[in-house]
């Protein structure tokens, strides 16, 4: 599955966002799960900051981002359901 990552992740790396591209960038690990952890992150802060425009209450965006990890078990547990 890695190598298909790697090749979706070069043909696509014009329309990643800063935000995805650092988060997949921070490290160099290969090891498949911790890959697909940080892309599942990555997609994750996507959500977050595609909402973060319509948040008007003081403290929304950091609830939001306490959320993150719970985001991003959720977005990989949905990418390993059939």
């Amino acid at each position: 599955m890695l190598p298909v990552l790697v090749k979706i992740n070069q043909r696509k790396e014009s329309n990643m966002s800063d935000i995805s591209k650092n988060v997949i960038e921070a490290s160099f690990s290969t090891n498949p799960k911790e890959v697909h952890r940080k892309y599942a992150v990555a997609a994750a802060l996507e959500v977050i900051a595609a909402r973060a425009p319509a948040m008007t209450s003081t403290g929304q965006l950091e609830h939001e981002m306490s959320k993150l990890s719970k985001y991003a078990d959720q977005i990989q547990a949905a990418l390993k359901a059939e």
